[in-house]
């Protein structure tokens, strides 16, 4: 990628943070054009409140500059009802998930090197009638049913998860010999082909407690996982497990892996988010495109309040930028 490209910043549930962290962005240059598909009037109210920066209309028949500090591209979206900072309203559902529809198809024709997403609020998405899961389900689905695998990302820790936004009850029927080799072998080539780790070492969580202690303490790992994970040292991938998880994270235990793959979501993120709260990156590996998030929600007691913290927001357009093959620094 070089320095005439794009990457689109989804601004996410307007009554949230979204807006005020998406103007942060501003108070930095940019190796690429940003450009945030958000409303004007909502980012124009919120830079009333927190920011002086000034807002351009996305032209994308022009070519693509670098974004300077204090400037951000706006690709406009018309919300249908009044935006109030820290109150949801279900009627600007439907526009917040057609930003994230307009921005993923973007990069997919081409138009965008990559999309950043801010928080989304998923109660109200689905209270509208929209069956929506999560950023990573939906854009897997826009992508053509690829099978995402959702990472986090701090400094010192890579996670990825085998289950996502499932009910504990659920979590071990999904755990399938080649759900757990797909995601896997999804792993280990990003990491190899986006992050340019040369046969990367990959740490495998068990299921149950003691990665269930030869079959005493449940089965799934006799049955599903060690079969499955042979099978993949078979054909060379650098794998071990599967761990118990309840020592796997331990300074010791971590050294000289590339990255983590847990079986569930919170067996595995409250450990990255502990380790770097504000700053890890959510990222969607196993798509055609590059996209990566925040590691927080909404926080709607926030919105509007110039308390939000953007570190994390900062850091996913930095990776975006980075993993779409360009420079941050």
């Amino acid at each position: 990628m070089n320095s005439a490209a794009r990457i689109a910043v989804t601004a996410g549930e307007p009554a949230g943070i979204g807006p005020d962290i998406v103007l942060e962005l501003a108070n930095h240059d940019w190796p690429v054009e940003l450009v945030v598909f958000g409303s004007r009037s909502v980012l124009e109210a919120r830079a009333n409140q927190l920011h002086n920066v000034q807002l351009r209309d996305y032209r994308p028949e022009q070519n693509p500059e670098p974004s300077k500090a204090g400037q951000l591209t706006i690709s406009d979206i018309n919300y249908p009802a009044p935006v109030v900072a820290g109150k949801l309203n279900q009627d600007n559902a439907v526009a917040v998930v057609d930003s994230l529809r307009r921005a993923c198809e973007g990069c997919l024709s081409g138009e965008f090197a990559g999309m950043v997403t801010a928080p989304v609020q998923k109660s109200i998405i689905n209270d509208a009638g929209i069956a929506f899961s999560g950023h990573t389900e939906f854009l897997a689905e826009l992508c053509g049913d690829e099978l995402p695998v959702m990472m986090l990302a701090s400094e010192s820790l890579r996670v990825a998860l085998v289950t996502t936004h499932l009910p504990l009850r659920a979590v071990p029927d999904a755990i399938t010999a080649e759900r757990l080799q797909n995601i896997t072998r999804t792993v280990s080539r990003d990491l190899e082909n986006r992050f340019g780790i040369n046969n990367p070492a990959i740490a495998v969580l068990g299921l149950n407690p003691h990665a269930g202690e030869d079959g005493h303490l449940g089965h799934e790992e006799t049955e599903v996982i060690i079969p499955a994970l042979n099978e993949l040292r078979s054909e060379g991938l650098n794998i071990t497990g599967p761990l118990p998880a309840d020592t796997a994270f331990t300074q010791q235990s971590l050294k000289g892996f590339d990255g983590v793959i847990a079986m569930f979501h919170d067996q595995g993120l409250p450990v990255v988010k502990h380790a770097g709260f504000g700053e890890v990156v959510n990222i969607t590996l196993g798509l055609p495109i590059v996209r990566t998030s925040v590691d927080h929600g909404t926080a709607l007691d926030l919105a509007g309040s110039g308390r939000a913290n953007p570190r994390s927001l900062l850091e996913a357009t930095r990776v975006a930028i980075s993993m779409a093959g360009g420079a941050t620094e």
